[in-house]
């Protein structure tokens, strides 16, 4: 026999989205398990990084990748008007990385990186690194869709860093 707990915990929610039900919706989005990324781009002002888990691929010929930031944050209008990112898939060593960017966009101090000729940061150690030129943006609710065109791919077996629930984990029986 289940307990009340355990009942509970198999009990789901219907609710409809919108004013007061904004925690619900993050909790229930916040189940898809997704991977970490931080992107990149110079700046007049110099190197910024973004963590960004709003992270997809969307065509493979054009080669093209999206990502999402929002409109309230302090970084987004220079992302969005970056002619050229990177945007770099985290190791599951690189949980410092991610923390840093999710609260810096300008603390590289003690991070391993160069700077391209097009003067993007790239963060050494990522599983994958994807170099991209501005294709197109779109507004979209409290976020803009910023869509790249890959322009080159650097990648390496690993394990990646994940996000869901609210906390960072990785695969199950990786190391």
């Amino acid at each position: 026999m289940e307990s009340a707990p355990e009942r509970k915990r198999m009990e789901s929610e219907s609710f409809t989205p919108g004013p007061g039900r904004e925690r619900a919706l993050r909790t229930a989005l916040g189940a898809y398990a997704t991977g970490v990324t931080v992107v990149t781009c110079g700046s007049e002002e110099g190197p910024l990084g973004f963590t960004v888990n709003s992270f997809t691929s969307v065509s493979l010929d054009p080669p093209l990748v999206l990502w999402c930031p929002a409109l309230l944050s302090p970084r987004h209008d220079a992302f969005v008007a970056a002619r050229d990112f990177s945007i770099h898939v985290l190791e599951a060593g690189q949980l410092e990385i991610s923390q840093r960017f999710a609260d810096r966009a300008d603390d590289f101090s003690g991070i391993d990186w160069a700077e391209s000729e097009a003067g993007v940061p790239h963060l050494a150690g990522c599983l994958t690194r994807l170099d991209c030129r501005h294709f197109a943006s779109h507004g979209a609710g409290d976020h803009t869709i910023v869509i790249g065109q890959v322009e080159r791919v650097t990648h390496r077996p690993g394990t990646p860093l994940l996000f869901a629930l609210g906390a960072y984990g990785r695969l199950a029986g990786t190391r």
